[in-house]
């Protein structure tokens, strides 16, 4: 017995010294105690498209190792189960549509915060092909439309038919599962897809009659809504800053990088994920530019400002997608861990 006391206090010594050297002082400057570099897990918005290229940028040119991460890429499955999975410690950092992280936490006070922007513009949105009797926001009523339930499309599409004057109920929302969506809209089955607007080339190239895709834009009819966020625990932007800023800057320079070699970004895509179509990849990186840096945005890449990050919640509560005083800014955002201008 007092040998197996011993065996069990030998057992807790060891394991709160390894927690101790994984959640140490060191940790605060993003890096592990002793030489080597923190672990880092990373959920993408949405598998591995090119529109994720960024990420794997910063790790193709060292940009992670520089800042003292180690960082693992995972494929994420959307919005909502980016920030569960984040909430629930299984990823440190995501990335998620930001309007789709307010309306959910104005719903459920999951513990995530955002800490930078990748797109100033959202890119969601409702595809369609030519031919299919979608050519403007009023041909959507009677109309169905195949997407992931909870998709960012999905959720945000009551703020775009409020806006754009339609009904919300009257447009009919067919679960399927993203990579059945090309096949399902090219064959017929639907008139339309949930889609960014990323995804016109996919799209067109799934399409065998070579149709081409009809896009309409949340984007340009909610010019204030941002695209996707970075996402962390609340828990690591209050207690790590300067890991959470070492990371999203990391982040951010793959993004630059992206944005000025669409090319290259793709072509370090299809090293580390081998099915990559870059022809694909790298239209929609150049499509993804102009939602990075849109014409009329001077500021630096990442920003967020509390002023359009309050007309966003406005809006919402004006369409009726959250309750009036769900949320506030600092609910959704740690402006202090954001780039500015």
């Amino acid at each position: 017995m007092r040998l197996r006391r011993s065996v069990i206090a030998l057992m807790a010594v060891l394991g709160l010294a390894l927690v101790s050297a994984c959640n140490g002082d060191d940790n605060k400057d993003g890096a592990a105690a002793g030489d080597g570099l923190q672990k880092v897990s990373y959920l993408t918005s949405f598998n591995t498209f090119g529109r994720e290229a960024y990420a794997y940028v910063a790790l193709e040119k060292g940009y992670f190792k520089d800042a003292g991460f180690d960082v693992k890429i995972t494929p994420g499955s959307g919005t909502v189960d980016v920030m569960k999975l984040v909430a629930g410690g299984q990823a440190d950092y995501g990335i998620g549509d930001f309007t789709a992280v307010a309306i959910t936490l104005a719903k459920q006070k999951l513990p995530v915060t955002t800490v930078g922007m990748i797109h100033q513009r959202s890119l969601a949105g409702i595809m369609s092909l030519q031919g299919m009797g979608i050519n403007g926001p009023k041909d959507l009523p009677g109309k169905t439309i195949a997407d992931q339930p909870g998709s960012t499309n999905q959720v945000m599409f009551p703020v775009y038919a409020r806006k754009v004057g339609i009904d919300a109920k009257s447009v009919t929302f067919l679960p399927t599962p993203p990579p059945n969506l090309p096949q399902v809209l090219a064959a017929g089955k639907v008139q339309g897809i949930g889609q960014f607007a990323v995804g016109k080339p996919l799209i067109e190239k799934a399409d065998p009659k070579h149709r081409q895709a009809v896009y309409l834009s949340y984007g340009e009819e909610l010019p204030e809504l941002y695209g996707n966020a970075i996402i962390t625990r609340s828990d690591l932007a209050k207690d790590h800053p300067d890991q959470v800023k070492k990371f999203s800057n990391a982040l951010l320079k793959g993004l630059q990088d992206t944005y000025a070699d669409p090319d290259g970004a793709a072509a370090i895509l299809k090293k580390y994920v081998p099915n990559t179509d870059v022809a694909v990849a790298t239209a929609e990186l150049k499509i993804m530019q102009e939602y990075i840096k849109p014409k009329d945005f001077n500021g630096p890449l990442g920003e967020v400002t509390q002023e359009r990050v309050q007309k966003i919640i406005a809006l919402l509560e004006e369409s009726k997608a959250i309750g009036a005083g769900a949320i506030k800014p600092e609910d959704v955002v740690t402006l202090n861990l954001a780039p500015k201008s």
